[in-house]
């Protein structure tokens, strides 16, 4: 066990579960030290993660800032801007900012989305095999992954056609490792997005629409959101709306380049088995690494002799609870028919979070990777990976995880898909 852990360490981001299968080996909860010398609680125990994501002692609200002001910038304000938003609140403003958004992700509104994600995805698997065809090679995460999820909340929220490729590299840079951009380029970003969400909602108000934010904006009465937490919730959905879907796409792409036999299965099954790989990558690839930070409003027992104290800051390790051995046999296996064949259905993965905090979004994510996943491997029946998979570098952190890139290339001549994947894709 190190002494100090480094979620930036490449060799940690790669392959973080050896380190917290020891952590859950020690107990419900294990103290610390990160490498900016911070203390912290990593919950990694599936129990103790459903416990904790729904126990009102522990506090989604942020510590103050302490330290020396950092200077006021665009970025700057948009960062507390951001800070505004619902995961960093307690009942009952969470309560109130969650039933403002959540009528956009009812049931009959994620899937009156299919034909839009549909079409979507189908011109980017199109752009995609350009890209191999002019350069032999492309990146998954860049040309599929990233966009698809991003032009699906744009839709959402209202963002005009005009302005989506601003959009797309704004949200490209803010969400983007530092060590992959020029310098002061995600600062610009953060700007950008700020001036734009701040004009956007202004010209909702003159000119609404039938969209997320002009409902938003003309919400009647005292549960209304000031504009402040308007431009916090676009932020919100707009990340929250892309950085699970885009690591699910491009994790599960990886895990099925990787895995030919589950590839091959799923090719020749179903939509159940396209939804058991969704399932499967969910869990054993978690898109969020962890959930939001808390902190402990009173000393916390969670038994074995734990007890978190109070105002200690608290990580609810999705990834790690994911793969709990107590919950899944062979948890450090990519098996998806866990999800088709047991008679025992698996425990419900903790990818997207549980209790009042629960993802918003994890009907449409799922809807997309039912509808992206089978179109781009039965387009691309020849897809194969262009690195060696063990090469591949994560992004870096404990909150949300996936591979930077997914390169990948054609075989000429290698057929994996039949009729019967026709028909189950619907193509």
């Amino acid at each position: 066990m190190p002494d100090v852990l480094d979620p930036a360490d490449p060799s940690f981001a790669r392959d973080p579960y050896p380190f917290y299968a020891r952590l859950r080996a020690r107990g419900p909860a294990s103290r610390v030290t990160l490498a900016n010398g911070t203390q912290a609680w990593l919950v990694t125990g599936y129990e103790t993660a459903r416990t904790v994501l729904a126990d009102p002692r522990f506090s989604n609200v942020p510590l103050p800032s302490v330290g020396r002001p950092k200077p006021d910038s665009p970025a700057r304000r948009a960062q507390a801007c951001l800070a505004q938003h619902m995961l960093n609140r307690d009942a009952p403003d969470h309560r109130r900012l969650r039933r403002l958004a959540a009528e956009a992700f009812t049931p009959p509104r994620v899937d009156a989305l299919r034909p839009r994600i549909q079409e979507l995805a189908q011109s980017l698997v199109s752009d995609l095999a350009g890209r191999m065809e002019r350069d032999g090679t492309a990146d998954v995460v860049d040309a599929f992954a990233f966009p698809l999820p991003v032009l699906v909340i744009a839709d959402l929220l209202g963002v005009p056609e005009s302005d989506r490729m601003d959009l797309r590299e704004w949200t490209y840079r803010v969400g983007s490792p530092a060590d992959a951009l020029p310098p002061g380029a995600a600062e610009e970003a953060w700007g950008h997005l700020y001036t734009y969400f701040n004009e956007l909602i202004a010209y909702k108000r003159l000119a609404p629409g039938d969209d997320l934010l002009s409902r938003l904006t003309h919400e009647p009465g005292e549960a209304a959101a000031d504009k402040g937490e308007l431009i916090a919730m676009a932020f919100l959905l707009l990340f929250a709306g892309y950085e699970t879907t885009m690591n699910l796409l491009a994790a599960a792409t990886l895990l099925l380049l990787t895995h030919p036999g589950e590839r091959a299965a799923a090719l020749g099954g179903d939509p159940r088995h396209w939804a058991a790989v969704t399932e499967e990558a969910l869990r054993f690839a978690s898109p969020l690494e962890g959930a939001t930070w808390r902190r402990a409003t009173q000393p916390v027992d969670l038994g074995a002799g734990v007890v978190v104290p109070d105002q200690a800051s608290v990580l609810v390790v999705l990834a790690a609870a994911n793969r709990d051995p107590a919950h899944y046999p062979e948890p450090d296996a990519f098996r998806p028919a866990r999800y088709l064949t047991e008679r025992q259905r698996p425990a419900p993965h903790l990818a997207f979070g549980h209790g009042p905090h629960v993802c918003l979004g994890a009907r449409l994510a799922r809807l997309e990777a039912a509808i992206a996943l089978p179109l781009l491997f039965t387009a691309l029946p020849d897809l194969t990976l262009a690195a060696p998979a063990d090469t591949l570098s994560y992004r870096p952190g404990l909150l949300v995880r996936g591979p930077r890139q997914v390169p990948v290339g054609r075989v000429p001549g290698a057929v994996l898909a039949s009729r019967s994947n026709q028909r189950a894709t619907g193509s």
